[in-house]
């Protein structure tokens, strides 16, 4: 990933800062300026709470280009507090049973490095959660 975009997205990738519509109230993210439900412009900035629940899981176990050092590894869709769905991988899972409905929350991990001598590259990332909601 080239740094300009990696710094374009640092926001939603640390702190999951999506959008929020003025006019629908419809919560957004990953942000996209246009909201999917009533076609405004939704500019307005919101920061998630980082807290879900797994609403599907899976692992995977070939991984893409770059990643075969952590396969297999448990990956999640997980339904936000505030409503969107958000794709992610697990972490700090250990032998503790993924199942839906599993209370989650966000984490800022390391995802990779951009080659061999490159800039490391963070973001979120999905845990159980360490206390019950």
């Amino acid at each position: 990933m080239e740094t300009s975009q990696h710094w374009r997205l640092r926001k939603q990738r640390y702190a999951l800062v999506g959008e929020v519509c003025p006019h629908c109230e419809s919560k957004i993210f990953p942000p996209r300026d246009i909201c999917p439900d009533c076609g405004e412009d939704a500019r307005e900035m919101y920061q998630f709470s980082g807290r879900g629940e797994v609403y599907s899981h899976t692992t995977v176990y070939q991984a893409p280009s770059g990643h075969a050092e952590n396969v297999p590894y448990p990956v999640a869709i997980v339904r936000l507090e505030e409503g969107p769905l958000v794709t992610a991988q697990l972490t700090d899972v250990g032998d503790q049973p993924i199942e839906i409905g599993t209370p989650v929350e966000m984490v800022t991990r390391k995802l990779g490095a951009d080659g061999e001598r490159g800039m490391l590259v963070y973001g979120y990332k999905f845990r159980p959660a360490l206390v019950e909601r």
